[in-house]
């Protein structure tokens, strides 16, 4: 999918996961204080919502122009009953729906114009703009007491002939702690655009910075720049900081890294960026409710490549890294596989586990819990067809001693069943969506040959359980199953 290693090895699990489908990772990023994983609420009822991704859907007999669906909460949780589905043809989105686009690529959620609903950062990273194919597009929905309508506003490229794929990467949150909404955004360059304090009614932001980690940027078809970017307070200081992944070299064996960028009163300060453990996709919580967010990272990867080849702080079959925080930052790093403690399962080359995760308290003990999947997990001689992994929070860290859970679509009271290539865990989400103050689980799925599917499984109060579970498929949630839409692959974060 990549000539160049470091890049292959970063984005292994994607071209199984999408059977070269995408051309490159799309990873969301939540925007955290230190204790809580916030959790968008686009119609403000005090419940939970969620915004699933159909990037590869038919819009209007166009191919891959992309859809996303927004999935609004209630006191029986998520269904495709209560819903808004929204493409670029939907009156008030920006741009159209062509063949390609993919709008819904990458999503980030936060109240950008500050009126108590929350709003959506939308992507569509293969937008042709002039003669710039791939140039890509981005655009804010706003919220409203009607969840997301459509209408929204464009946030144009501000150097279109020196990068691709605007908006790749995003991530929300308050960098600077002036208590208003800011948006990260990644393209195939090194630079990330930072709009500082929210967005106006037409689209205007508070101010517009730029930081340059020390990764590397893109050139030619590969996209580079930032892998991921995720928001969150790791330091306690109520200002959000930022973990950027990206490649800090260009040569064939280079590997991805993690770097921490600190909120400051002046927004973020990549002087003091400092290198932390890899992972594509990352999440941030307070796991021992020390009052500073955890750092959780994904290296889905095996350790030793098809060529023999060694890959630092990894582990044939995946793992996650815990770096937990403090005042100072990031502090001491844990390791998590299949292969520890009562992890549910064994570590196999080729599971992808930590290719996604996300965190959320599932019991109500403040304690912010981990869900990781493997959705390369072979169960019962069934290849690819995926397991996700619940982990709880205690005030020692993840607890991976016991307590633990595993479902799959083998899992008794778990819809459907386990099928080749399935995915089941292609992306995950802990959110409360039912309104009783205890974080639910959400599984996306390449169901039925990537039409894909969401399965909704609630929190019994005090761990994940399988009663009032569901499965939303793209046709009910009004998205064509013509192709390929891949509705589940991307949670927006």
């Amino acid at each position: 999918m990549h000539k160049h290693l470091r890049l292959a090895l970063a984005t292994a699990a994607a071209a199984t996961l999408t059977s070269g489908l995408l051309t490159f990772t799309a990873v969301t990023a939540t925007a955290a204080d230190s204790t809580t994983v916030p959790q968008a609420d686009f119609n403000n009822d005090g419940i939970g919502d969620v915004v699933v991704s159909a990037h590869g859907a038919y819009v209007n007999g166009r191919q891959g122009a992309g859809q996303i669906v927004a999935l609004y909460g209630s006191a029986t949780g998520v269904s495709s009953a209560k819903r808004t589905t929204i493409s670029q043809n939907t009156t008030g989105v920006p741009g159209t729906a062509e063949a390609g686009d993919g709008f819904g690529g990458e999503t980030a959620y936060a109240d950008f114009n500050d009126d108590g609903y929350d709003d959506l950062a939308v992507a569509t990273p293969w937008e042709k703009v002039g003669t710039d194919t791939n140039g890509g597009a981005l655009s804010i929905l706003w919220g409203s007491a009607s969840g997301l309508t459509g209408k929204g506003v464009d946030v144009p490229d501000p150097a279109v002939s020196s990068h691709d794929y605007w908006g790749k990467d995003l991530a929300a949150g308050d960098f600077d702690g002036d208590g208003k909404a800011d948006l990260a955004v990644g393209s195939s360059a090194s630079t990330i655009y930072v709009y500082k304090g929210g967005f106006s009614s037409t689209g205007t932001p508070g101010g517009r910075t730029t930081i340059k980690p020390p990764i590397v940027s893109g050139s030619g078809t590969d996209p580079y720049g930032p892998m991921s970017l995720t928001a969150g307070d790791v330091n306690g200081d109520h200002r959000t900081d930022l973990i950027v992944d990206g490649y800090e070299t260009q040569t064939d064996y280079g590997w991805n890294t993690n770097y921490f960028v600190p909120g400051t009163a002046s927004g973020l300060n990549v002087a003091s960026a400092q290198a932390l453990k890899p992972g594509i996709v990352t999440g941030i919580g307070d796991i021992n409710g020390d009052g500073f967010g955890d750092i959780v990272s994904g290296a889905g990867w095996d350790h030793t490549t098809t060529d023999g080849t060694t890959v630092p702080d990894s582990a044939d079959g995946g793992k996650v890294n815990i770096t937990y925080g403090s005042a100072s930052g990031p502090a001491s790093t844990a390791g998590v596989t299949q292969n520890t403690g009562s992890v549910p399962g064994t570590s196999e080359k080729g599971d992808g586990f930590g290719w996604d995760l996300d965190l959320g308290d599932v019991n109500g003990d403040t304690y912010q819990d981990v869900v990781v999947s493997a959705p390369n997990e072979d169960i019962g001689g069934v290849t690819n067809t995926g397991i996700v992994t619940v982990l709880y929070g205690s005030a020692s860290g993840i607890n991976t001693a016991s307590g633990t859970q595993a479902f799959a679509q083998s899992t008794a009271g778990v819809p459907g069943s386990d099928e080749k290539g399935d995915l089941f865990g292609a992306d995950v989400k802990l959110d409360d969506v039912n309104g009783d103050g205890r974080a639910d689980l959400l599984v996306g799925s390449y169901e039925n040959s990537a039409n894909g599917a969401v399965t909704y499984l609630p929190s019994s109060g005090t761990k994940i359980t399988t009663t009032g579970s569901r499965t939303l498929s793209p046709s009910t949630s009004g998205v064509s199953t013509t192709g390929t839409p891949q509705f589940g692959a991307l949670f927006a974060d």
